[in-house]
């Protein structure tokens, strides 16, 4: 998919392939989940989540993975648990469904959400 065009993130998840589709409503109902009250929407043609004014989480559904941005301090601090999964600076690329540990990710998001909170 790359760059989604969709309008929505409800579009964004018609759009994506059957097998790789419950990893990305997972990934979609965890950040709705941690992430209450921030709002949903599209942002660089893929789903994003962060307080007013700009996203501070996003996914996205590449060719070769899915990726999860969640930023830099957020790899740096999780690098311990990330240990053998292929990160960028602010990314964390899954490039096999069974890899992804949802309890990391829901660690990730509550630890964004907190230092976002904090003011950090």
């Amino acid at each position: 998919m790359v760059q989604s065009k969709a309008a929505s993130v409800d579009a964004f998840m018609a759009e994506v392939g059957d097998e790789r589709r419950p990893a990305l409503e997972r990934l979609r109902a965890l950040c709705r989940e941690e992430l209450a009250g921030w709002p949903e929407g599209m942002s660089y043609g893929m789903p994003g989540y962060g307080p007013p004014g700009a996203p501070v989480v996003a996914f996205n559904d590449q060719k070769q993975y899915i990726a999860f941005y969640a930023g830099q301090t957020a790899v740096a601090r999780f690098a311990d648990r990330l240990a053998g999964v292929d990160c960028g600076k602010s990314c964390i690329r899954y490039r096999k469904l069974d890899a992804i540990d949802f309890d990391l990710v829901r660690d990730i998001l509550r630890d964004v959400r907190a230092r976002r909170e904090a003011g950090a």
